[in-house]
C-alpha cells in the first residue's frame, strides 16, 4: 500500500480560500492528507468565510491559520489559492506550485464569498478526481 499524498493549500493569510480548500478536501477525500498556511498567517480565520462554510454544514470555528514552512512544502503538492499581495505570495516560494488564481474573501461581502467558496469546492473536486486518477 502506498503512502497518502500530501497536500497543501496556501495563501497569504490562511484566513480564508485555503482555509476552505482544506474543509472541502478533508470532506471529499477523507483518505488524503491536507493542510493549509499562509505566509504572513492572519491570527483567525475571517468570520464571513467561517459563516458560509457553517451554511453548508462545514464548522470551521476550531480552525486557525499557520504559518507555511519548507517541511510543509517539501512533503506535499502545492495549491496556491491566488495572491493579492505579491511580495508576500507563497508561489513565490514554491517551485511546481499549482495556482487557482481565486479572489481573496477579505473585504467582499456574504454572496461574494458563497461565490470564491462554491468555486474552491469545485476546484478542490477537480483536484481530488486528479489526484486519484479519476
Amino acid at each position: 500500500m502506498t503512502e497518502p499524498k500530501k497536500l497543501l493549500f496556501v495563501c497569504v493569510e490562511n484566513a480564508g480560500r485555503s482555509q476552505m480548500a482544506e474543509a472541502f478536501l478533508r470532506k471529499f477525500a477523507p483518505d488524503l492528507q491536507v493542510t493549509s498556511a499562509g505566509t504572513k498567517p492572519n491570527v483567525e480565520l475571517n468570520p464571513i468565510v467561517v459563516q458560509v462554510m457553517n451554511e453548508i454544514g462545514i464548522d470551521l470555528t476550531n480552525q486557525k491559520p499557520k504559518e507555511l514552512t519548507n517541511q510543509m512544502i517539501e512533503e506535499s503538492i502545492t495549491v496556491n489559492m491566488g495572491c493579492m499581495d505579491k511580495e508576500s505570495c507563497p508561489s513565490l516560494f514554491v517551485k511546481n506550485v499549482i495556482d487557482w488564481n481565486i479572489s481573496d474573501p477579505k473585504g467582499k461581502d456574504i454572496e461574494q464569498v458563497r461565490e470564491i467558496r462554491d468555486q474552491i469546492k469545485s476546484q478542490v473536486i477537480k483536484l481530488i478526481d486528479s489526484v486519484q486518477g479519476k
